[in-house]
């Protein structure tokens, strides 16, 4: 009895949680109002340069990323004329929880509840409730020359990003963060998994262009400018890199 019981509570639970996840979906992705982004920084590697680090961000650091999503709204004649609004929220010292290294169903499920949770308890940022929780765990370059893989969660509209304590990487990072903050939306990969190459033609920015080689700009699913069929890099920043349609459409930016 007292089995049954914690299974019909567990699945109560999961039924709420999945009714809330649709509910997010239609109202964070019909674009009538902006989106209230907000941006948790932590000390990913607990180091000094990290720590120096955080305490040089502000609401500006991220500006580019509003920017970003304007233009591109404009481009996909968005009524709405500013989508999100991002700003900064306060240090968060407890680090996430790490995801599973298996690919275990009920574990990546143990985990989502977990990481939703723990970004609950984490929220503490004034000025109403956001629509979109990043948390960007900063780490040292110069120990740190490979990040992990962030990541962006659709369910919940939580993302958990790996950056660089570096100013000059600050476009770069505004980079990842919208990509994860767009995963959150419904947006979809647009690289191959084994090489990183953006796939054709979803992943390019500008798929018509000719010759097609090199394209000028990176479509911001794929992350990086194809330069040739067997060779791409990643840009800068924000300022070289598009939208896509098939992105558009996943956050119904268009039909």
């Amino acid at each position: 009895m007292f089995k049954a019981i914690r299974i019909a509570i567990l699945l109560f639970i999961l039924v709420n949680v999945a009714l809330a996840t649709v509910l997010a979906k239609y109202r964070t992705t019909d674009w009538k109002q902006p989106l209230r982004v907000v941006i948790y920084p932590l000390n990913g590697d607990r180091s000094e340069a990290s720590a120096a680090y955080l305490t040089s961000l502000g609401d500006a650091s991220f500006e580019p990323i509003a920017v970003f999503m304007q233009e591109e709204g404009r481009r996909y004649d968005v009524a709405l004329n500013e989508p999100v609004q991002v700003r900064l929220g306060p240090v968060v010292d407890e680090l996430p929880p790490a995801p599973p290294t298996s690919g275990n169903p009920l574990a990546v499920m143990a985990w989502s509840l977990q990481l939703r949770y723990w970004a609950w308890r984490h929220d503490t940022a004034a000025g109403g409730k956001p629509d979109i929780r990043l948390f960007v765990l900063y780490h040292d370059p110069a120990t740190h020359a490979v990040l992990a893989h962030s990541l962006g969660l659709e369910k919940g509209l939580i993302g958990v990003v790996n950056a660089f304590a570096a100013h000059s990487m600050a476009g770069s990072n505004n980079m990842v963060i919208t990509h994860e903050m767009l995963h959150t939306l419904g947006a979809t990969d647009k690289y191959e998994m084994g090489s990183n190459l953006p796939r054709f033609p979803v992943g390019y920015a500008e798929p018509e262009l000719a010759p097609r080689y090199p394209q000028r700009f990176a479509e911001i699913m794929a992350g990086r400018i194809a330069v040739s069929e067997q060779k791409a890099v990643i840009p800068d920043g924000l300022a070289t890199t598009l939208i896509g349609t098939e992105t558009a459409r996943e956050i119904r930016w268009m039909k």
